[in-house]
């Protein structure tokens, strides 16, 4: 989650489940990101020399049921489960956004 950190918000903390297709954060322009926040960190025989890699994420934004109705775009769902709500995609898969996206531009 460094990473995506970078790029704009996050919705989500680490540890937390996510599925293809949520939206977890903020990106810092106007378009659409798609990324793989679950990538694990690559693991090495190799020892770092006296280096441990202390990482601070600024905490993930909590939204209430009417913050995230507002932040609803046109491709995108609010879905409401006892425990949470979370954004996702009309279309969860990426090639189907993009097909949807061709057909809109028509």
């Amino acid at each position: 989650l460094v990473n995506l950190q970078e790029r704009g918000r996050l919705f989500v903390s680490p540890g937390e489940e996510i599925y293809e297709g949520q939206i977890v954060g903020i990106h810092s322009r106007e378009n659409d990101l798609t990324v793989n926040p679950t990538k694990a960190k690559q693991l090495t025989n190799i020892r770092a020399s006296g280096r441990d890699e202390n990482v601070q994420l600024s905490p993930a934004i909590k939204m209430t049921l009417e913050q995230a109705m507002e932040f609803v775009d046109d491709d995108e769902l609010l879905e409401v489960t006892p425990t949470s709500t979370r954004l996702r995609k009309r279309y969860l898969l990426e090639h189907e956004r993009k097909r949807a996206a061709r057909a809109n531009a028509d």
